[in-house]
């Protein structure tokens, strides 16, 4: 028996009702992730490590924290910059810092900068990407200073200085220009904070304040928000 004209009309408004809701099922999107954004730098100098970063998290477009601490001490003499999800770093980070309390305690001594870093490495090769982190550990042991750069799938890179995040290829070029080889550590802060501070300049997910941290064989220090304004503002 033919359909009327509005059974036809109600009968294709559910069709057209059930597909939507079929195509809402298979594309629904998640809301946008709190990220870092970020640029964040690792460098060896003379007897030390510097690290540094901005302070910006973003949401899409939004600029959702302008205090965003992406600098994390795991140990006294190790630390480690974030670049991707706030909230699996902030997790992992934890996690490493749990881990090198426990090694220390099993091994009566502190975890090596390389053990921890492939620590690192291996927790982010087991997921396969399933952790958007990429991430600079630095730190100092019986091997001097060191930096390794380690992304989100897991590989393990040594460098004496290294970039990551949106704004890292502007922070490259600074580093290339002006790194050598036993920098003085004054001299080697002044160059972070220029690498950071022309990333702000031209990457827009990169921005409000800078933070840098020293490691040496005293342990972890943050330099003060005085020091890098004036190198950074020239005041």
């Amino acid at each position: 028996m033919a359909k009327t004209r509005r059974e036809f009309v109600t009968s294709s408004l559910e069709f057209i009702s059930y597909m939507e809701f079929i195509d809402m099922e298979h594309n629904t999107q998640t809301p946008a992730e709190l990220k870092t954004g970020t640029t964040t730098i690792g460098l060896i100098a003379k007897d030390c490590v510097v690290l540094a970063s901005d302070q910006r998290a973003t949401m899409g477009y939004l600029i959702a924290n302008k205090t965003a601490k992406k600098i994390y001490k795991i140990t006294d003499r190790i630390g480690a910059t974030i670049a991707g999800s706030v909230a699996d770093a902030q997790a992992i980070m934890d996690l490493l810092r749990a881990e090198a309390k426990l090694f220390e305690i099993q091994r009566g001594r502190p975890i090596r900068v390389k053990a921890l870093t492939r620590l690192l490495s291996n927790i982010m090769f087991q997921g396969r990407g399933l952790y958007m982190l990429g991430s600079l550990v630095g730190g100092f042991d019986d091997e001097g200073p060191q930096v390794f750069y380690t992304d989100f799938v897991g590989s393990v890179i040594p460098d004496k200085y290294v970039a990551n995040g949106s704004g890292s290829p502007v922070a490259l070029g600074v580093l290339e220009a002006g790194y050598k080889e036993d920098l003085p550590k004054k001299k080697a802060i002044e160059l972070a904070v220029s690498s950071i501070a022309a990333a702000i300049e031209r990457d827009a997910a990169t921005g409000n304040n800078i933070l840098v941290s020293v490691i040496d064989k005293d342990g972890y220090q943050e330099v003060d928000k005085e020091t890098i304004m004036k190198i950074w503002k020239g005041q």
